[in-house]
């Protein structure tokens, strides 16, 4: 299961299901979502800033991987191999990061600028606010780096039977109240369900199947 915080709008198609933000210069960007392949899109934000994310032409952009994963145009193993032999940037000004897995459980984080981590089946991964390159070297008041040891400590302590409503109680646990959380949400690769809660309503969980 996988599962994460954000956004704005929602788009749910015949074989896609995903979170997006309107952004002023770049437009709607789905930047969390998941498909019935069994793959998951993560695009947080990455702070600090690193100035090597910006755009100066040569790149792959994050974004358009993350879409080609979503609409499967690509496979997790073709992203990989691209992000290995050429480099990925952001958007101007800020640096998406983006955390994707596949229905066996594979993860791939792309920090761009930065370049990216490959983990064969994980026990758990961790989607984070700042860079898996520098973790608290840099310090930024939205990189939660206190949210992430909330999730590691409740992960490292999980049971085996670990399920939906375990997922959304580590969510509630690590949402945000300064700049509230918008939307939480699970994705059931095993049943390709996405579930999901809008501003922190715990008890209204809404399901897509796909």
């Amino acid at each position: 299961m996988i599962f994460s915080i954000w956004s704005i709008g929602f788009a749910k198609q015949k074989t896609v299901f995903f979170v997006d933000i309107n952004d002023k210069t770049e437009g709607w960007m789905p930047l969390f979502g998941a498909n019935n392949r069994g793959d998951f899109v993560g695009m947080p934000t990455c702070w600090p800033l690193d100035e090597r994310s910006n755009p100066s032409g040569n790149e792959q952009n994050v974004i358009m991987l993350d879409i080609d994963l979503l609409t499967q145009r690509k496979t997790f193993h073709e992203i990989k191999e691209n992000v290995a032999s050429r480099a990925v940037c952001s958007v101007p000004g800020i640096t998406f990061m983006s955390a994707l897995t596949d229905i066996n459980g594979n993860v791939l984080h792309i920090i761009p600028g930065q370049g990216y981590k490959y983990y064969e089946k994980p026990v758990y991964q961790i989607m984070t606010n700042f860079s898996p390159f520098k973790m608290d070297q840099e310090q930024h008041p939205w990189m939660g780096w206190d949210r992430y040891h909330i999730a590691k400590e409740m992960l490292e302590n999980a049971s085996d039977d670990f399920d939906i409503s375990d997922c959304f109680e580590i969510l509630k646990k690590v949402s945000q109240e300064v700049c509230p959380t918008v939307v939480s949400m699970v994705f059931d690769a095993t049943e390709m369900t996405v579930y999901w809660c809008e501003k922190r309503q715990w008890d209204t969980i809404h399901k897509a199947v796909l």
